[in-house]
Order: C-alpha cells, then structure tokens, then sequence
C-alpha cells in the first residue's frame, strides 16, 4: 500500500503527517528520554506536552540546556500570525512557552506578524489584519507570562527600531535561497519575499543563544537563521518542535482559520462547543454500543481523547483510565465526548477572565519599556 502524502509548510499543512519522516525530511534531532530527565531534573517536572510526546522534535536544545547551567542563559521567541480570531490550537505552543519562562525564568519576546498577514493573505485588509492584531495580542497576554520577562511587539509599529538589523539579515539572504526553503514564485510579492528577513530578527534580540517553541511547520524559518547567525555575530537559534493538535474532523492535517468548524474558537460558547465536538469530532468507537462495549473504541485515531492526551487532561492517571474504559468498551463516545465538552468550557470561562483583565494590563506586555530598551542596547551595543 502506497504511503499517503502528506504536506508541510509554514502556511499550509495537508495530509496524515508522518512525524518521523517529517523530522528526517527536515534534519532535526529527537526529544530522547534521556534529554526529558535532564529537563525534569532542571525543573522539578515535566510537562504533560513533554512527557506525552507532542513536542517531539528539536535543534540545539542540549546547548540550550548547557548554556542555562553554565549560568549563561538563554531567551525564548515565538509569535502569531493575526490572520483572525484565535482557536485553541493557537493557544497550544503559548501554553507550553509560559512553562518553560516560568520554569526557566527567561525573557520572551512574542512577534505579531501583522505584516506578513498582510502580504500572504490576499483577502486581508491592513484594518482587518489590525483588528485581529489587538483581539490577539489579548487573547495572548490572558495565557499569564511575566509582564517582567515579556514583550509583545507589531512588526508594523517595532520596524523603526527592528530596520538596521533586519537590513543586515535580509543582506545575508538570497532569493535563490528563499525559493529554495519557501517556493516563493515569479508571481510572489516582493514584501512576501523580503518577510523572512524580519521573523528572523528577534532571535537577535539578546547575545544569548534562543530558544524558539513552535509547531514544527515554522521550522523553515529557522533553517535560513541557523545558516547566516554566525557570520552576523550573534548564535544559531535553537528550537523545540510540537506536532500539530489534529482538527475535528480527524487526524489528518491541522485545526485551521479558513475551516471554521475544525477547531473550537476561543469566543465559542458552551452550547457552540458542545455542538462542535458532539456533531464532529471524529470518533474512534464502534457503529454501534453493542459493538463498543464488544470491541472497544480506539484512541489513536479518536479526537476527543487526542485532544484530551495533549491540552485537556494534565493528570497521567486520569488520562490512564479514560483511555482504558474507552478501550475497553467501558466508556462510550458520547460520554469521551462529554468529558471534553466539559473540559474545554471550563477552560474558555477561565481564559476570557483572563482576557478581561488583560485589557487593563496589556500595555505593561506591548509597552515594556526596560525590557525593550535593554533589548535595543543589547542589539547593537
């Protein structure tokens, strides 16, 4: 039987991903058990992410780890895209960079790459892709990272300050090479071609070496970073790679924007995302409860327990037992279901608290100004 293809770019991911392939095709290293225990004997645990195995994939994270017990440090970036409102698949690599700030103590510095929205989503208008920036940047600040250690920019209102370095990147980078990594085209708008120069930027943003957790599409990006660091004087970033949370429908591909009912949205509520997950989410039972309670649902391919395994279920044990009654015919879809249900509205209450208090907040996130100003000293000093 031929394998199924599958695709995997920074904008679009199609197919069944074979993760090891992927990680192969991409020439990164492992999470090993050996480098989890050193992780969990740094920071006391584990997170559920780490220890399940959805961050799977990294570069460089022993320098990151040899770096941080030398007493050298290190920094963390990530960012988002404000193509629209935010889904909770958006939430997944910001959830697991809280833990590592708060288990590290690091800086972050989160890019909102309104301009790269812009030039690569035709339908996208600057005052739409500026709505979605604001909505968020506060959907983000609601996650709770230290407002000390975090600064959140716009690349449309930071290019000022970002322009010199990003002119010494964008010098060091060929349109051959961006071809090469992204596919850019003859019809490929020239800002879509210069972009890749500015997501670049903030990994030097410290002389420290960065660590940058993200879903393993964005790797590309790092690739050209990796390739021209050291010439600019500054450190290869590292990396640390998740699967992606797979979409309602099945485990094929990724959540995404432009297939609302593939995810839940963060402003879904409660009777939304119960319609959602009971109508469908694809399901691992039996056609029938007589044949589930025979034979058993199976959980590699059910997304309700997927989901459960890798956001909504923190504790190994309980996710033990929900996955033996399930596989044993025990637990019903409609109650695996309900179980989910349950879990995602408590954590969508929980989130838009937070979101409300954030609008309160958010200029000690967006307007940090020590943070930023030691950033800028460092950067060019």
């Amino acid at each position: 039987m031929a394998e199924e293809e599958f695709r995997v770019t920074p904008w679009e991911v199609s197919g069944k991903v074979d993760y090891d392939k992927l990680r192969r095709e991409f020439g990164t290293g492992v999470i090993d058990d050996g480098m989890r225990e050193r992780i969990k004997r740094i920071c006391g645990e584990l997170h559920p992410m780490l220890s399940r195995g959805f961050f799977f994939s990294q570069r460089d994270l022993k320098l990151v780890l040899d770096d941080y017990e030398a007493k050298k440090g290190f920094f963390l970036y990530t960012g988002r895209g404000p193509s629209g409102p935010m889904h909770i698949g958006h939430l997944v690599p910001l959830l697991f960079t809280k833990w590592l700030q708060d288990k590290f103590k690091v800086n972050l510095y989160i890019e909102i790459t309104d301009d790269e929205k812009f030039l690569f989503k035709r339908e996208l208008s600057w005052d739409d892709v500026g709505k979605h920036s604001i909505d968020n940047i506060l959907d983000i600040a609601a996650v709770g990272f230290d407002p000390e250690r975090t600064f959140i920019f716009r690349d449309s209102e930071y290019i000022g300050n970002a322009y010199q370095l990003m002119l010494k990147v964008a010098k060091k980078i060929t349109f051959s090479t961006t071809r090469a990594v992204f596919g850019f085209e003859n019809e490929t708008n020239i800002g879509a071609i210069f972009y890749p120069a500015y997501q670049v930027v903030p990994t030097f943003f410290e002389k420290k070496r960065c660590l940058i957790p993200n879903a393993i599409d964005q790797d590309p990006y790092w690739r050209i970073q990796r390739d021209i660091a050291e010439s600019l004087g500054y450190l290869k970033t590292a990396a640390i790679h998740s699967k992606f949370i797979p979409p309602l429908q099945g485990i094929s591909g990724k959540m995404s924007a432009s297939a609302p009912e593939s995810a839940i949205w963060l402003t879904d509520d409660e009777k939304a995302v119960k319609k959602k997950i009971m109508k469908y989410a694809f399901s691992g039972g039996q056609p029938t409860v007589e044949e589930h309670r025979r034979l058993g649902g199976n959980t590699e391919i059910d997304v309700p327990y997927q989901w459960l395994s890798i956001l909504f279920e923190p504790s190994d044990k309980k996710l033990r037992q929900i996955h033996d009654d399930y596989a044993s015919g025990k637990l019903l879809t409609g109650e695996i279901k309900q179980i989910l249900v349950d879990k995602i509205n408590e954590f969508l209450k929980e989130h838009r608290e937070r979101k409300k208090k954030a609008e309160k907040e958010i200029e000690r996130y967006t307007r940090n100004g020590k943070l930023a100003t030691e950033m800028w000293e460092r950067t060019y000093e």
